[in-house]
C-alpha cells in the first residue's frame, strides 16, 4: 500500500473544520512535501514527524529513497499549527505498510515532539464538538487535552501520551507474544460552577451607593451597564466587585467561555467555571 487517508481538524475562528490528510508514496530520490496551503508550522511537521516515527521504533521517512507527498484538504483553507502531526505520522505508517488499522470513524489530533510524545493543541473543545456533530465515533487527543475534549458527550475520547502507545492500541496485526496496553475511553467531564475569586467585594467600597445599587440591579437582571467619569473615581474597582455579584454560570455559558478561551490559547485548567473579568485599555 502506497496511499493512506485519515481525518484531523483545525479551528476557524470559533468553529471547527475537518481536514483530510492524504499521504502518497512513490519511487524516486527522497523528498517530503506538504500541499494544501500549509503555514510554516505545518511545513515543519515533516521534521517532527520523521523524528517521532524513528523514535517510536520505525524506520524514519528520511532514511528511504522515496517521494512522500502529504495533502491537506480542503486545499483552499489555510492550515495552521501542529494539529496534524499525529495524523500525518499515522497516515505515513499506513501508506508504508508499517502498521495496519481501519481509520474509519476515527479522528486524530495532536502535535508531536521529536521523541514521539504528544503535545496539546488549541481549540480542543470546538474540535471535539465538530467531530461529534459530523458523526465520528472515536477521538484521539493528547493527554493534556483529554478533560477538555471529554466535555462533549456522544463521542469516545481517548487520551494518548505517545505515538507508540497509540500504534499499539490501533494495530491489527499484533504479535501474540507481546503485551499491549489497551486504551480506554475517558469518562465525560462534569462541569460544576465554582466560587468567584474576585479580590474586591461590594462591602469593601465606601460610598458610591447609587453606583453599587445600579450594579446589583444589573447583576440580578442580566443587564448591561456603562460607567463613565474622570479617572480615580472607582470605576475599575466597581467593575471588579461586579464580577463577584454575577450568578453562577450555566452549563451552556461554561462551554461557550471554555470554547473561546481554548481557541485563543489562554485556557487555564480544563474549563472556565467562573465569569471572567476583562479590563481592556480605554482606547480599545
Amino acid at each position: 500500500m502506497s496511499y493512506a487517508k485519515l481525518i484531523s481538524a483545525q479551528t476557524q475562528l470559533l468553529d471547527g473544520t475537518l481536514v483530510t490528510i492524504e499521504v502518497d508514496l512513490s519511487r524516486g530520490l527522497h523528498s517530503f512535501s506538504t500541499v494544501g496551503l500549509p503555514d510554516k508550522a505545518v511545513e515543519e511537521s515533516k521534521d517532527r514527524v520523521s523524528s517521532a516515527i524513528k523514535n517510536s521504533g520505525f524506520e524514519s521517512p528520511k532514511s528511504k529513497n522515496h517521494k512522500v507527498v502529504v495533502s491537506l484538504s480542503p486545499a483552499d483553507i489555510k492550515k495552521e499549527g501542529g494539529n496534524f502531526d499525529l495524523g500525518i505520522a499515522l497516515a505515513y505508517l499506513l501508506a508504508n505498510g508499517d502498521i495496519k488499522f481501519d481509520p474509519a470513524d476515527k479522528l486524530f489530533l495532536g502535535e508531536l515532539t521529536l521523541a514521539g510524545e504528544l503535545r496539546p493543541v488549541h481549540g480542543m473543545l470546538t474540535l471535539a464538538e465538530e467531530a461529534r456533530d459530523r458523526g465520528y465515533a472515536e477521538l484521539y487527543v493528547p493527554m493534556a487535552n483529554t478533560r477538555e475534549a471529554a466535555l462533549i458527550s456522544g463521542i469516545k475520547v481517548y487520551s494518548v501520551e505517545t505515538l507508540r502507545q497509540l500504534i499499539d492500541h490501533l494495530e491489527v496485526n499484533k504479535d501474540p507474544k507481546k503485551e499491549y496496553v489497551k486504551l480506554e475511553p475517558v469518562p465525560e467531564t462534569k462541569l460544576e460552577p465554582a466560587k468567584s475569586t474576585a479580590t474586591v467585594d461590594m462591602q469593601d467600597i465606601r460610598g458610591q451607593e447609587s453606583a453599587k445599587r445600579g450594579l446589583e440591579i444589573a447583576a440580578a437582571g442580566g443587564h448591561n451597564i456603562a460607567m463613565y467619569g474622570p479617572p480615580g473615581t472607582g470605576k475599575t474597582m466597581l467593575a471588579r466587585a461586579f464580577a463577584a455579584l454575577l450568578p453562577d454560570l450555566t452549563h451552556r455559558e461554561m462551554l461557550e467561555l471554555t470554547r473561546i478561551h481554548s481557541v485563543a490559547g489562554i485556557l487555564e485548567g480544563d474549563c472556565v467555571t467562573i465569569a471572567p473579568f476583562r479590563s481592556p485599555h480605554h482606547t480599545a
